[in-house]
């Protein structure tokens, strides 16, 4: 697949390059700037990113970082039963529990959520750090959910890292699961108070809480700008006495019926009353400088009336 020329492969984490020294230079070269690309991608084109995986993978199968790596772009596309043998070829490899969570969630993915709850009791759970506990705790939730034990989630999330007022790379996370298995029940107002905390917490954007948030105000939310807008145009016009000026004007837009000062109150419902304004506007001197009455700022869609 190809790769930026900008991509050296020096972008990699000091550990993973570690790892990858055990490879023949250019090897080793190869595989860690297909490692980058998943890297780059995983967020925003997980498909792309799962592709350079697969090419690092056929490289070096034997190096746990690739391996770890090919987990997680399989997990970014749904691939569960890929990524868990990719994570489990990993966690054999290094011997360390780090992808603990993410094997139990792949459990969920593929329909066991009981394997789930299996695994955030085993003890290898103790010997992950706290985040990682935080993220067993919040599969474990999500395991609870899956099996319509919609109370059973909500304590499974009241923990002392939930209460702290500390702000974690976690925090926005587990506050907005609470605040959404707290809704899922009913408790709507405690719901709208955990969303708001998480929103607090939550300094990238990793959550959709405010959006949350805004619907439980009954807020409504429109974008203003649409296929047909991207093509629209802004129409100065400026109303004069009995005459209208239009800058910017395009040609298929047809010009506004404007009264003059003198009928301005009336309103202009029959053709009779047009036929006044008409006539009014024939007999005002043509010395009479024109006053500007107003500004008016219309933007032109493209859309049939």
């Amino acid at each position: 697949m190809p790769i930026p020329e900008d991509v050296t492969g020096d972008e990699i984490d000091k550990d993973v390059r570690q790892e990858l020294q055990s490879l023949p230079k250019t090897l080793a070269e190869d595989v860690a700037r297909n490692l980058v690309m998943v890297a780059r991608l995983i967020d925003e084109d997980p498909e792309g990113a799962y592709g350079y995986s697969r090419v690092a993978l056929r490289l070096a199968s034997r190096v746990a970082a690739v391996r770890e790596a090919a987990g997680f772009a399989a997990y970014a596309t749904q691939k569960y039963s890929e990524a868990l043998a990719e994570f489990r070829a990993a966690r054999r490899m290094t011997g360390n529990t780090e992808l603990w969570p993410v094997m139990a969630d792949c459990e969920r993915g593929l329909g066991r959520p009981e394997k789930a709850l299996d695994m955030a009791g085993a003890p290898e759970v103790q010997k992950l750090d706290k985040a990682g506990q935080v993220e067993m705790r919040l599969v474990a939730a999500g395991a609870r959910r899956d099996m319509d034990q919609l109370d059973a989630a909500i304590v499974t999330l009241q923990s002392a890292e939930l209460a702290s007022n500390s702000i974690q790379p976690w925090t926005a996370r587990l506050r907005y699961a609470y605040a959404d298995a707290l809704l899922a029940v009913g408790r709507e107002g405690e719901a709208r108070e955990w969303f708001a905390k998480a929103i607090e917490a939550d300094r990238d954007g990793s959550t959709d809480a405010s959006d949350r948030l805004a619907e439980l105000d009954g807020v409504e939310f429109v974008d203003a700008m649409d296929e047909d807008d991207a093509e629209s145009e802004t129409v100065v016009t400026v109303v004069v006495d009995g005459d209208t000026t239009t800058h910017d004007e395009p040609e298929a837009t047809e010009p506004e019926a404007v009264e003059s000062e003198a009928v301005e109150s009336e309103a202009v419902e029959s053709e009779a009353t047009e036929s006044e304004a008409t006539e009014s506007e024939a007999t005002e001197p043509e010395t009479v400088e024109p006053k500007i009455v107003e500004i008016k700022d219309t933007t032109e869609r493209n859309t049939e009336d």
